[in-house]
């Protein structure tokens, strides 16, 4: 078992600071209270594609492009950058409330097509009513969970390339077929910590994503949802969503941790605590417990950082450190069964080169990433000959 990378794609926006997805909104990069955002950059489609390029010539396998309110449309967004690239997979994110099985299994039958196999599904059943109801979504929690299950059902079925029908509690469909299934069949990512959600990864779930929580509640995690899928007749892979800050030393990459929390002031720490803490989402919650919304003793486990979970809402944690102590803990990770890593940092195009030139070569060298990574090595100094 390798260890496949992907990175992540801010169509929200991005910056050198921890700055939620909200500043990008209704005009707010230019009426930021007490002033603009420094360092903020527009989800421009220049900016992505440079983002997108560097995490192909990196070596990451794919991109994980986020789904709501405060962010690009990622199945737009993605077929546009997928004429930029030419390898590099998309790991589009959609909420299965908002569209028609039977149309998300046509989209993605396109969109196989004309991307000749690059994409990859995120399948994000949603853990915020009011964001929900946005959408014209009413249904609570647990029902949201239910409805997934007969989602992925349908879709699943209609790719099978012959009249599908289906009859349960959300859908009823007569006859759903797609006239040219997707080749290959895109693998589906699915997250979700309460017990609502983990019965439908065992049954649906190609790769089982939780956040970055220490290594011995993401094996609990592990042994919960391979139990399910067990009962189920099914295997199931999994992968963690992480931040990273990766550098040459350990004392650079904590500066540069230290550095984001510094930028943030206690008045947007509790607004955002304060906003994170209605979630009806049972990740969400673990994260916030993580820190409990303080600053001290954010290293929860050996490198393994929660400050970013005090103002980001789902992913909160980062893995801190040396590239060697960086490779280290995905080792760890890996050794639990942890097979995909998405990963994120900010800014994300800096980012993406410090852990591509620094952690991504450590890993080949430990024999963890496929034989056909691309691995981008530190180019010789040449001296000057006297001339």
């Amino acid at each position: 078992m390798t260890v496949h990378l992907h990175w992540f794609l801010p169509t929200g926006g991005d910056g050198r600071t921890l700055v939620d997805r909200h500043a990008f909104s209704q005009g707010a990069l230019q009426r930021t209270p007490g002033g603009a955002v420094a360092g903020v950059r527009p989800p421009d489609l220049d900016y992505l594609i440079q983002i997108a390029k560097a995490a192909e010539q990196l070596g990451f396998e794919a991109v994980l492009t986020p789904t709501g309110t405060w962010c690009e449309d990622a199945w737009l967004t993605t077929v546009a950058l997928a004429q930029h690239t030419q390898r590099l997979k998309f790991l589009v994110a959609f909420r299965p409330g908002v569209i028609s099985p039977v149309l998300a299994a046509q989209m993605a039958s396109t969109y196989q097509r004309l991307t000749r196999g690059r994409l990859l599904l995120n399948v994000v059943t949603g853990g915020d009513s009011a964001e929900q109801r946005r959408y014209g979504d009413h249904l609570d929690h647990d029902r949201r969970y239910a409805r997934t299950d007969e989602f992925l059902s349908v879709v699943r079925g209609v790719w099978g390339g012959t009249p599908y029908d289906f009859a349960g509690e959300h859908y009823a469909i007569d006859g759903g077929f797609t006239a040219l299934p997707p080749d290959p069949l895109p693998q589906i990512f699915f997250g979700g910590s309460s017990a609502a959600a983990g019965p439908v990864a065992a049954r649906h779930t190609d790769v089982y994503l939780t956040w970055g929580e220490p290594p011995e509640q993401v094996k609990e995690k592990i042994d919960w949802i391979r139990a399910l899928a067990e009962q189920e007749g099914r295997t199931v892979r999994f992968g963690i969503r992480l931040h990273t800050i990766s550098r040459d030393s350990a004392h650079d990459a904590w500066s540069t941790a230290n550095r984001l929390l510094d930028d943030l002031t206690p008045e947007t720490v509790a607004a955002a605590q304060a906003a994170l803490g209605r979630s009806e989402s049972v990740g969400q919650q673990r994260m916030l417990a993580l820190h409990g919304g303080s600053r001290e003793g954010l290293e929860i486990s050996p490198n393994l950082w929660a400050g970013v979970g005090l103002v980001r809402g789902g992913a909160g944690t980062a893995l801190v450190g040396s590239h060697a102590e960086v490779a280290d803990r995905i080792e760890e990770y890996h050794a639990l069964g942890i097979e995909h890593f998405v990963l994120s940092g900010y800014p994300h195009l800096e980012e993406a080169y410090w852990f591509g030139e620094g952690v991504i070569p450590d890993l080949a060298a430990r024999g963890l990433l496929p034989p056909d990574t691309p691995v981008t090595r530190g180019a010789p100094l040449l001296a000057a000959g006297g001339r």
